[in-house]
């Protein structure tokens, strides 16, 4: 067990609440064990009837996973960060294999880790502070936890678009795009876990009661351009429409696009493609899992860490530089699946 995570029972409910304020409640490979220790416990308790998953003290949910370590073990033999995602793979294959309803509050910074986390919730609340992202793009990595099943199944191109740039969206475009059920002011939160924890059969009624209007997602007024400039699975298909497009938001776009890792552009689109008719989710956190290993301990994922948030000077040199020499030789090496007795499994 860990003190960054704190497992309680109020009632008939399970309580997580992440407790890493410092890190704004980056996951760790024992705070994933614990969640998933936690979760076995209530599975087979019938007093618990529910699961409430949120934060303490703090400006996030949860900002991700613990980025520095999976960097210096991939700059060594890995074996760390291969223990470190099998473990979060874990946790997030029971989250969403869970039988009974557990409702996640996404209020603050929910990014990477904490997508993961939150999208297998039945009730995902969003509220005015949410920043929701995949950013991992930008540190040459790539939207994992699931992302290439819940991403794909966003409406149109817009999972291709978040994965690709990073884009952060606020409570309100979680709601429009499905990502999140409910949108809760922040300060009607306590209000709706305490109705909860004394009703837990009646989760989803509370929380159409507390709810209010989300305001305007304001995404949603570049939703044509999404799906028709990120129309295609090809990475210089997407750049050339950009390029050709001649608008404002399209020229920011291809900016954007222009500082983040080719290689995890091109694994990014791959992931998508797959996932969105990946059998099951057990599948797709298979395949994520084996992409990790290979990712984490290439050039760029080390090389975007540094640039970024080690030395922070946002001048990551990607290798390779340029999308076209990102081949699709290098990309079946990286989905290249492991050896049966490497390969990541539920248990």
């Amino acid at each position: 067990m860990t003190d960054h995570v704190l497992i309680e029972t109020a009632g008939r409910i399970g309580r997580i609440r992440l407790n890493r304020p410092k890190a704004i409640h980056a996951l760790t490979e024992p705070m994933c064990a614990a969640v998933i220790d936690a979760l076995d416990g209530w599975a087979a308790d019938p007093a618990i009837e529910a699961v409430l998953l949120d934060h303490l003290e703090g400006r996030g949910f949860c900002a991700g996973g613990d980025i520095r370590m999976l960097a210096v073990s991939g700059a060594g033999d890995g074996a760390e960060a291969r223990a470190f995602f099998r473990t979060e793979y874990r946790m997030n294959h029971r989250l969403f294999t869970f039988t009974k309803p557990i409702a996640a509050f996404m209020d603050g910074i929910t990014m990477g880790g904490g997508v993961g986390i939150s999208q297998p919730a039945r009730y995902r609340v969003a509220t005015e502070n949410t920043k929701f992202a995949m950013p991992e793009t930008g540190i040459g990595l790539f939207p994992d936890v699931g992302a290439g099943w819940y991403l794909s199944r966003l409406p149109g191109r817009m999972g291709q678009y978040l994965a690709l740039t990073g884009h952060r969206l606020d409570g309100a475009e979680c709601v429009a795009l499905g990502l999140a059920t409910h949108y809760l002011p922040a300060d009607a939160l306590e209000e709706a876990k305490r109705r909860i924890a004394s009703d837990p059969q009646a989760i989803e009624a509370i929380l159409d009661a507390v709810a209010t209007p989300a305001p305007d997602a304001r995404i949603l007024a570049h939703r044509g351009a999404i799906d028709r400039l990120f129309a295609s699975d090809r990475l210089a298909e997407i750049e050339a429409a950009l390029a050709g497009d001649g608008s404002e938001w399209a020229r920011g776009t291809l900016a954007t696009l222009a500082t983040k890792s080719p290689q995890a552009m091109k694994v990014s689109l791959k992931l998508l493609l797959d996932g969105r008719t990946m059998p099951t989710f057990e599948d797709e956190m298979r395949q994520e899992y084996a992409v990790a290993c290979h990712v984490v301990q290439r050039a760029d994922f080390i090389e975007g860490v540094r640039a970024l948030i080690v030395d922070k000077d946002n001048t990551p040199r990607w290798q390779p530089e340029r999308g076209e020499d990102v081949t699709e030789h290098l990309i079946d090496q990286i989905f290249a699946p492991l050896p049966a007795d490497h390969e990541w499994s539920p248990q």
